[in-house]
């Protein structure tokens, strides 16, 4: 059963994924069709990938809210080889396209969200990757999609520019995910807001803001703004 507390959260998180939406808009729609043929942060990704993917992602996560709501399974995607198949797909169409798909897309999931019965967000569906979520941990998939992907577009926007709020959450889950490549463990501690957390046997301490430590953690950031021994680690997932 969802709380009140808890509704109120999930409606106040629907607010902040509209906000960074329409961050997003506006950035994509400054871009021409030669910026969408240019890399992106992500290896083998042009921005047109990226757009592609979020377009797609919004579409997937429809799907997650369909399952919660009806009851009937629903696959996040039909399946991986899809998946990719639709981003190279999408990724070479015009900046005009690639903008309406973007916009009508994350609408449609906003729109679906907004007027999800309160007694289906407790509903338990799977991501792609196979784990079970409660339907009220998709609002936070999405924004971490539009976030994250906006800094990966490399047009402006940086790691930096993320709410606190947003950046606190990232950290807290991302120490929970991530594997050093050689096994070795850390410390993690946040020198803006004195979170600390630490992966396995900590043999270093990796100290920095909030939102550049969270950067690093997800393979965003080499973490050249950062102070302590940093290990290598494995792709975030």
């Amino acid at each position: 059963m969802t709380s009140d507390a808890q509704l109120a959260d999930t409606a106040a998180l629907l607010d902040t994924v509209a906000a960074a939406t329409e961050r997003l808009l506006p950035a994509i729609a400054a871009l021409g069709d030669a910026d969408l043929v240019e890399p992106s942060l992500l290896p083998g990704w042009t921005r047109g990938h990226v757009l592609a993917h979020l377009s797609r992602n919004a579409d997937s996560l429809v799907n997650l809210l369909l399952w919660a709501r009806t009851g009937i399974e629903t696959p996040q995607y039909a399946s991986q080889f899809l998946r990719e198949a639709d981003i190279e797909a999408g990724a070479p169409r015009p900046l005009r396209d690639q903008l309406e798909d973007f916009t009508a897309s994350a609408e449609r999931w906003l729109d679906l969200a907004r007027v999800m019965p309160a007694d289906r967000w407790p509903t338990i569906v799977r991501n792609r990757q196979g784990g079970e979520i409660p339907a009220t941990r998709i609002p936070w998939m999405r924004l971490l999609e539009v976030e994250i992907h906006h800094v990966d577009l490399d047009i402006g926007y940086t790691p930096a520019d993320w709410s606190a709020d947003f950046a606190a959450r990232l950290l807290a889950q991302s120490i929970t995910e991530v594997e050093p490549a050689d096994g070795a463990g850390f410390t993690v501690t946040a020198t803006d807001s004195g979170y600390s957390g630490t992966v396995g046997v900590p043999t270093a301490t990796i100290t920095g803001p909030t939102a550049a430590l969270a950067a690093w953690l997800i393979g965003r950031s080499p973490g050249t703004d950062l102070t302590g021994d940093l290990p290598d680690l494995a792709a975030w997932k």
